[in-house]
C-alpha cells in the first residue's frame, strides 16, 4: 500500500466520511477514491491533493502529511543523464530485487541514503590520509 493510500484512509476515518461522500465534496468518482485507497491507482494529481486540503478541515499538519505521501507515493523514476554508472547499476539491482524486499532492508537502504554528507567525508579522510602516507613512504 502506497503511503499516500494509507493517508488518506485514515485522515477519512478521522473525519468520518464515508467514500461516496467524500467523492460527491471534491467532484471525483467513489470509485477513484476507493482505487487510491487500495492503491490500484499511482500517486494522485496535485489538483486532487489540492481540493482535498481545501475541502477537508485539515490541520496544517494533516496537510503536510498528505502532499508529503503523495509526492512518496510516485512509482516513477527519472535519472539525470549525465547520471554516474553506479547509480544505473544499484537500480538495477534494486528492480530485480524489489518485489522480494524485505520491509527491514528497505529501512536500511533509506538510512543509508540518508545519512549525513559529514559522516560521508569523514569515512573517507582516514584512506586518503592512508593514501598520502603510503606515497610518501615508497618517495623516501
Amino acid at each position: 500500500m502506497s503511503p499516500f493510500a494509507r493517508q488518506l484512509h485514515e485522515i477519512r476515518m478521522r473525519h468520518g466520511i464515508r467514500q461516496n461522500d467524500l467523492a460527491e465534496l471534491i467532484g471525483y468518482d467513489q470509485t477513484y477514491i476507493s482505487a487510491l485507497e487500495v492503491g490500484l491507482k499511482g500517486p494522485p494529481t496535485i489538483e486532487f491533493v489540492e481540493k482535498l486540503v481545501a475541502t477537508l478541515p485539515l490541520t496544517s499538519a494533516e496537510e503536510d502529511e498528505l502532499r508529503t505521501a503523495a509526492k512518496a507515493s510516485d512509482r516513477k523514476l527519472i535519472l539525470e543523464p549525465d547520471a554516474h554508472p553506479d547509480v544505473y547499476w544499484m537500480l538495477d539491482t534494486l528492480r530485480q530485487k524489489l518485489d522480494g524486499l524485505h520491509p527491514a532492508q528497505a529501512r536500511l537502504i533509506r538510512e543509508l541514503l540518508n545519512l549525513p554528507e559529514v559522516v560521508l567525508q569523514q569515512e573517507t579522510e582516514p584512506l586518503q590520509r592512508l593514501r598520502r602516507r603510503r606515497n610518501m613512504e615508497v618517495q623516501m
